[in-house]
């Protein structure tokens, strides 16, 4: 497909300013987002660091998604039929399912979706979409592909649609130098609420947002001492060695385990990326009271078969967390809202049962588990109202 512009469209009605190199970025915190209407018909601005001020002529209807994130906060705020691509589907829509099922009336329609970094993002795909927004931080390409640099994202922006994302606030990572003087980090409640107002559905945000705030006391004034918390390795299982992530690092792909408070078992090591790999003698030494196996609820890893291969190996069925059988399910660090507030409670139940009640178990291709009312730590009911029907 051609993958020029439209030659009688010089700007789009969907337009981005401010994402040139050096431009101010605009930092809004919780309850003062900016996203006032403009003197120029209904359109309004949002802003969010790198892109700035970001101007919207009208509610985007086709929304270019890479991470699952973005699509969690679309279904959240009733557009996830906005959603047009979405990276891994197979295993980011399933397990988002995988939550909704959870919600009555809540789902999203993620078969036939493509992955749009697949085979790299490419700028000829972007102008064969034409999507009205694109929920990605301009840092991701220009840092990630050599074929990409600002003028490419401007221009983008320019003839398609504007880009709103923040990418290196999963872990307080660097971005692209070409944005690191306007760049801020942002809890991922704080990017949902800049989303919500591209959406302009403020007020399903502020509904979600006291869910999500009572869930977080709840849990908080429920933690044990210190002392008496387990040493937790977050890992996923490679072969041979572990790939290990931090627990109560700074970051939204930390926004399930770090309101958790446990003993992160790795936490003196620094490593050169977002992660670091372990073999099974550092992770003898460590010796955690719990794995918590980062995608465990996903399709990619049956956690059922993560204990299997940990019992069957001769080093691996020495860890206490092995034998005490607390090789345990996690999340997904690339969560939304809604997957935020069952990773939360998954988490919580599983780390201090004592506390929170028993975790029923999950098997991998379930839905997530099914548990009493008067033992769930936040309200399905609603949460699902907010989403389909408004708050």
């Amino acid at each position: 497909m051609d993958p020029t512009p439209h030659a009688d469209r010089s700007r789009r009605a969907f337009v981005a300013t401010g994402i040139a190199a050096g431009s101010a970025a605009v930092a809004g915190c919780i309850g003062g987002i900016d996203s006032e209407s403009t003197s120029d018909g209904d359109s309004y601005t949002v802003s969010m660091a790198p892109m700035g001020e970001v101007e919207f002529d009208s509610v985007p209807q086709d929304a270019f998604v890479t991470f699952p994130q973005y699509a969690d906060m679309a279904v959240a705020l009733g557009h996830g039929d906005a959603v047009t691509t979405l990276f891994a589907p197979d295993m980011s829509g399933a397990t988002m399912n995988t939550y909704y099922d959870r919600l009555e009336g809540v789902s999203f329609e993620w078969e036939g979706l493509e992955n749009p970094l697949a085979e790299g993002l490419s700028e000829e795909r972007l102008y064969a979409l034409d999507s009205d927004v694109h929920f990605l931080d301009p840092s991701y390409p220009v840092k990630n592909n050599d074929d990409w640099d600002a003028s490419t994202v401007e221009d983008v922006a320019d003839q398609i649609g504007p880009w709103f994302g923040n990418f290196h606030s999963g872990v307080h990572s660097e971005p692209a130098s070409v944005y690191a003087d306007s760049y801020e980090y942002y809890t991922l409640w704080e990017l949902f609420e800049r989303v919500a107002a591209v959406f302009r559905e403020e007020e399903r945000y502020e509904a979600l947002a006291e869910v999500h705030a009572d869930l977080r006391s709840q849990i908080e004034s429920n933690l044990p001492p210190e002392s008496e918390r387990p040493t937790v390795a977050r890992v996923t299982l490679g072969q041979g060695q572990f790939y290990a992530y931090h627990l109560n690092a700074p970051g939204y792909w930390q926004a399930d385990t770090r309101p958790l408070g446990a003993r992160d078992v790795f936490a003196d090591r620094d490593w050169e990326r977002d992660w670091g790999t372990v073999g099974y003698e550092a992770m003898l030494d460590a010796d955690p009271d719990v794995i918590l196996h980062l995608w465990g609820i996903t399709p990619r890893y049956a956690i059922g078969n993560v204990r299997k291969r940990l019992e069957n190996d001769s080093a691996g069925s020495q860890l206490t967390a092995v034998q005490d059988d607390r090789v345990v399910p996690g999340g997904m660090r690339y969560q939304g809202p809604l997957m935020n507030l069952f990773q939360l409670e998954m988490t919580a139940k599983q780390l201090y049962p004592e506390r929170f009640g028993e975790w029923p178990g999950y098997e991998s291709g379930e839905s997530y588990p099914e548990i009493p009312a008067d033992e769930q730590l936040f309200d399905r009911q609603r949460v699902a109202e907010i989403v389909t029907e408004g708050a």
